[in-house]
């Protein structure tokens, strides 16, 4: 991926929902003007959700998600149904697409309510109007439209460009943190897990960041922190180190040099660094069985010395010298019922957006268990939670 590259988790993400043979994936592909999703007179043809990323003026860089009919039916509907509504964990606009001829039915009433709940934005789109004989006054986050005959979609577009400006305020990683002409070191440490030839997302995001506001950017490895420092003519104004590394970065580090890490700029980025923080406390009164939930947004290939399944769990159970039991889970798998964890640890959730971010953090609060971060828990651990958090307060 090249750093002018827009990825999708900060993308605005547009879903579109409804019953079965209202005319979605049609309305989707009139919309994107793309044969994004297969079209048919048989009920319930999307079956699993359909994502897309791509240009949709006058938006700017979307994902475009089809959903399958919220009203499916069978043990197999039921399943899509199921992925349908955790589609809303990350949408930031919805399009409820009705069928003019038939109305407003109840299970796009309870769809309504879903959005207002979540303060998810939403247009109702009333299909198939070229078909309607009386047309009723609607409000303004209604609109009649024809996918078939192509009516009124652009207005449809700039409805929905309306409410995506509002979700895609520019947010920022460090720019309350970092001027121009100021420099930040980065400590990317290349082991067994490092991606070959590339860096990681948040590494990449980071140094897009400094490099737009205007500050110098110094990448090195922990092995070579204490030259690279030395080499300088000046301290930095920050050291952003990867979490794992936090221990010896932290040694070589001058006290009078702020010092983070990527997954705590993250952690306030995507969620709420405050709330993270307190989580951490937890870990101080972890007992013997007690279950801790360990929860990364992004799916990849298990190596010796994994950060989440293997080295969060030993630095815990060393901390704590309590017998604790860990589940883990992986990509869009976060469960709905968390009442048997003491405590979720999160990755800095790059891959995820921030609403469904946010949601598993609120997920999490219902059900009153702390959740908290890779870096702030792996911070805590190693006696530097003020150091590592100081910076972004």
């Amino acid at each position: 991926m090249s750093l002018n590259e827009k990825v999708s988790a900060e993308r605005v993400h547009i879903a579109f929902f409804g019953l079965r043979n209202a005319g979605k994936s049609s309305v989707v592909n009139a919309v994107t003007n793309q044969e994004l999703s297969v079209v048919s007179d048989v009920k319930g043809t999307t079956t699993d959700p359909v994502k897309k990323a791509m240009e949709l003026l006058p938006v700017g860089p979307v994902v475009i998600i089809d959903t399958a009919g919220i009203d499916d039916e069978g043990d197999l509907g039921k399943l899509r149904v199921e992925k349908t509504r955790k589609i809303l964990n990350k949408t930031d606009v919805a399009i409820l697409v009705v069928d003019s001829l038939k109305g407003t039915q109840q299970e796009d009433f309870n769809l309504i309510e879903d959005f207002k709940k979540r303060n998810i934005p939403y247009v109702v789109a009333f299909n198939k109007c070229d078909l309607l004989q009386e047309k009723r006054e609607l409000s303004e986050n209604e609109i009649y439209v024809s996918a078939k005959e192509n009516i009124n979609i652009n207005e449809l577009k700039k409805l929905i460009g309306n409410l995506s400006k509002k979700e895609s305020e520019e947010k920022t990683l460090l720019g309350d943190v970092i001027n121009s002409g100021e420099t930040v070191v980065l400590v990317t440490p290349i082991d067994s897990s490092a991606p070959k030839g590339r860096l990681i997302l948040p590494q990449q995001q980071t140094i897009r960041e400094l490099l737009d506001i205007g500050a110098t950017v110094v990448v090195t490895k922990e092995t070579e922190l204490e030259e690279t420092l030395l080499k300088l003519k000046n301290l930095p104004k920050l050291v952003i180190t990867d979490s794992q590394a936090f221990k010896k970065v932290n040694e070589i580090v001058p006290e009078n040099v702020a010092l983070t890490s990527f997954s705590i700029i993250f952690a306030r980025y995507k969620g709420e660094l405050w709330g993270a923080v307190k989580g951490a406390d937890k870990l101080d009164e972890l007992q013997d069985d007690d279950c801790v939930l360990i929860s990364e947004g992004c799916t990849h290939h298990r190596q010796c010395g994994d950060i989440g399944t293997e080295k969060l769990p030993n630095w815990i159970k060393n901390y704590t010298k309590k017998d604790v039991k860990f589940d883990f889970t992986s990509g869009s798998d976060f469960p709905e019922d968390l009442k048997k964890y003491k405590l979720i640890i999160h990755c800095g959730a790059c891959m995820l957006t921030e609403r469904e971010m946010k949601s598993r953090i609120a997920i999490s609060s219902e059900q009153r268990v702390p959740i908290s971060n890779y870096g702030i828990v792996i911070a805590k651990i190693n006696g530097i939670l003020e150091r590592a958090t100081n910076p972004l307060y």
